[in-house]
């Protein structure tokens, strides 16, 4: 049996649902649909809103935490927390936007903010949060700090446009912060993901290509990208990418994975040929931006992996793994 095959065959089970599924190959069965999906939609809210997704995700004292991406009617955005005992319904949604952009202090900021992916400093007892702040000369990484989802204090952009889908690794290296992050050459169609290194967070050096798009008809050529943030495994640091495929008719969105050793963040051990995870049902498909899946945050939970992503620009979604079946499959490629 062909990997694809052993992929489409594979049996697996979600928390609410179990049994035997059939799959496309190229979605592997690594991760499995909520049944419940779309967790979390526009009319949900609390206040006026065009359009949720893209969250980033994280838990805090046993509880799921969500920065969504809200869109309003001007098409700005801004950051609102939403709760979940369970990670997956029951969500309490902040009543007013909970991280509003401030063009007036950082006028980096002109156009509102985007796609949040969040880090805990263990030696600093914070979250870190890097969110895209829309430019008036395009987008580009931006930091800022809570202890409570409730204060924040703005560090301010770190690189310049165009640049983005940046977020930290949790721990130094040689004494050093890490950054993926990926910016794009005015005038060019290639964009591959850098790492960039800093010893306060604010100067950012070293920079280096960390995983190169591929060319010609790979589903991840000319233009990836980091979709959650790295998260730590006992094989190494586990990376989410998305891919973009153009074709004459359209572009779609998929994900497949990468590992880094976890001394060095600038090796690549293992990356995923296939993709991993695609759009496939309406709400991934039909949207604000049709054929999107895009995570920016996912949470170990033992062994199972939560991943929270954005379908169609439009909705929240929310998909689930095993980690012992991740690192596996990531050993065979």
């Amino acid at each position: 049996m062909g990997l694809g095959e052993e992929c489409a065959l594979h049996n697996g089970s979600s928390k609410r649902k179990s049994g035997i599924f059939w799959k496309p190959a190229g979605d592997h069965r690594l991760f499995t649909r909520y049944d419940g999906n779309p967790i979390l939609k526009a009319k949900d809210w609390p206040y006026p809103a065009n359009s949720v997704f893209n969250p980033a995700a994280v838990l805090v004292n046993g509880e799921t935490l969500l920065m969504v991406r809200v869109e309003d009617h001007r098409g700005f955005s801004h950051l609102t927390v939403a709760r979940s005992r369970n990670g997956y319904d029951d969500w309490k949604i902040d009543k007013h936007p909970t991280f509003p952009a401030d063009p007036e202090n950082y006028p980096e900021e002109e156009y509102g903010i985007e796609d949040a992916r969040i880090t805990y400093i263990e030696d600093e007892k914070q979250w870190y949060i890097a969110y895209t702040s829309f430019s008036s000369s395009g987008p580009l990484p931006s930091l800022a700090r809570t202890r409570d989802f409730k204060d924040f204090k703005r560090l301010g952009a770190v690189l310049p446009p165009e640049n983005k889908d940046a977020a930290l690794f949790p721990v130094r290296f040689n004494g050093k912060w890490a950054l993926i992050h990926r910016p794009v050459a005015g005038g060019l169609t290639k964009a591959n993901m850098w790492i960039s290194f800093s010893s306060d967070m604010k100067q950012w050096g070293d920079h280096q290509v960390l995983l190169y798009a591929r060319e010609g008809g790979w589903w991840d050529a000319n233009k990836i990208g980091l979709s959650p943030q790295p998260l730590r495994t006992e094989k190494g640091w586990l990376v989410m990418y998305h891919g973009v495929r153009r074709t004459t008719s359209k572009m779609s969105y998929k994900l497949g994975l990468a590992l880094l050793d976890l001394e060095d963040p600038t090796r690549v051990l293992k990356r995923t040929d296939e993709w991993v995870f695609g759009p496939r049902e309406l709400y991934e498909r039909v949207g604000d931006v049709n054929e999107v899946v895009f995570p920016c945050g996912w949470i170990a939970d033992g062994d199972e992996v939560r991943m929270y992503y954005g379908g169609a620009d439009t909705c929240v979604a929310l998909a689930t793994a095993s980690m012992k079946e991740i690192l596996d499959y990531m050993e065979r490629c």
